[in-house]
């Protein structure tokens, strides 16, 4: 077997390409893609929660693949391990935890449609509970300096912080679609991806038209085989 040629990654979309849409990935199609590991270095990329790819593609995805990006990257795995992003929300939840503020309430991460809402204090405080913390942050600027720590930790992240209202701020992430993953890839010179949704207002149509990609549509996981097979196995 000859060894896997560096530079050059293999990332798939789930629903409709590895997998019919909502069902789990057929054994052919997991001992396939153990198979293509070999040869080239895999990545999956789907708009699901990590639990829902794994009900997919198997509890052990994380460790089947060389990176798995969940909620378009929002979640990333590489061998393993999370990086990026949930990277960003582990550190900001020590962060609070170790911030020494008169009340604390909880729900101090939010996500909403294209960005993370982060409140020290925590969303469920009383009304009352927020106009003091508002004041308080008047004199200590607790937000503030929590987010110039944030912007220097993860300047490689490209994310853009709006502080407003009295006890949070918002961060939005640049191309919230599945793009977003390819920030995390800068190792490679060429990346094939395989997407079924790759027309316009599909949801692999962004990734799919990169310039940082070489796309690929496919009509079915049958069809995903056969074009890796004929680009990635071929016998010279």
């Amino acid at each position: 077997m000859a060894a896997r040629k560096q530079g050059l990654l293999a990332l798939f979309d789930v629903d409709g390409t590895l997998t019919a849409p909502r069902k789990a990935a057929t054994p052919q199609m997991l001992e396939f893609m153990r198979e293509l590991r070999k040869v080239v270095t895999v990545g999956v990329v789907g708009g699901s929660d990590l639990s829902k790819i794994s009900e997919q593609l198997g509890k052990t995805v994380i460790d089947e693949y060389d990176y798995v990006f969940s909620e378009n990257g929002l979640v990333a795995h590489k061998d393993g391990k999370l990086i990026g992003t949930q990277e960003f929300i582990n550190f900001t939840l020590h962060y609070i935890a170790d911030l020494d503020i008169p009340i604390k309430r909880g729900t101090f991460i939010e996500f909403r449609s294209g960005m993370l809402n982060i409140s020290p204090i925590g969303r469920n405080c009383s009304q009352e509970e927020r106009d003091e913390f508002e004041r308080y942050d008047k004199i200590h600027n607790i937000r503030p300096k929590m987010v110039s720590v944030l912007r220097e930790k993860f300047a490689h992240l490209n994310l853009t912080f709006s502080i407003g209202g009295q006890i949070s701020f918002d961060v939005f992430p640049q191309g919230w679609d599945k793009t977003y993953c390819l920030r995390y890839l800068d190792d490679f010179n060429e990346i094939h991806f395989f997407g079924d949704k790759t027309y316009k207002g599909g949801n692999d149509h962004e990734i799919f038209e990169s310039e940082r990609t070489v796309g690929h549509t496919v009509t079915s996981p049958e069809d995903t085989m056969e074009k890796c097979k004929a680009l990635f196995l071929a016998k010279p």
